[in-house]
């Protein structure tokens, strides 16, 4: 069965995120936990994700920090994800050496062929849909997936409002994974658990 899921942290931690994250990764469908804190302090999310990078390591899943790689070696993730306002790939590399990095490409073939010069692990493109996440992103379409599918063998993301309901079209125009977060975390109707078990191929 193939790892589908790239899944992103909920806003903020809340009871019991850290058994909940232990069951949906008990599932065997995440190949990628990003850990997404924006309004939480640089102590505060190093104490949780030392925490979390044992529950990452116990079910084979990589862990990622968004933004910071600093924080990214301080926990030993696997790596770490970069945002176009978050600084350069060549710093991010001082601290991570070999490790996972990842790069957020909106909608743009050209941000695309300067991440994959870095040689960076995977592209991340989005949104595709309305996202509670980033509500005001900027808009991605399937031929931009079509385009890098056909000209790199790096692993391509696709992020932005994505359920069980849209996820498949995206990986039939040549999407590797789905980063998903409020449909686990915020969905009124399932709880995470069951959330995860949504994405079947």
């Amino acid at each position: 069965m193939k790892r589908l899921v790239y899944l992103i942290s909920p806003n903020k931690v809340y009871k019991n995120f850290l058994g909940d994250l232990n069951d949906v990764l008990a599932t065997k469908k995440v190949k990628f936990f990003q850990l997404r804190f924006k309004n939480m302090s640089k102590y505060k999310i190093i104490q949780i994700g030392k925490k979390i990078r044992i529950i990452t390591r116990r079910h084979n899943v990589k862990f990622i920090i968004n933004d910071n790689p600093i924080i990214a070696n301080k926990v030993h993730a696997d790596g770490c994800h970069i945002g176009q306002l978050d600084g350069s790939i060549s710093y991010a590399r001082k601290f991570l050496k070999n490790k996972t990095i990842g790069v957020t490409c909106h909608n743009s073939k050209r941000l695309a062929r300067l991440a994959i010069k870095e040689n960076i692990e995977y592209i991340a493109f989005g949104s595709f849909f309305k996202s509670k996440l980033k509500p005001t992103a900027i808009k991605a379409d399937l031929k931009v997936l079509l385009w890098a599918k056909r000209n790199t063998k790096k692993s391509i993301v696709v992020i932005g409002g994505i359920n069980d309901k849209n996820f498949k079209k995206l990986i039939e125009a040549g999407a590797n994974y789905i980063a998903i977060s409020s449909f686990i975390w915020d969905n009124p109707f399932l709880k995470p658990k069951q959330a995860i078990k949504k994405f079947i191929i």
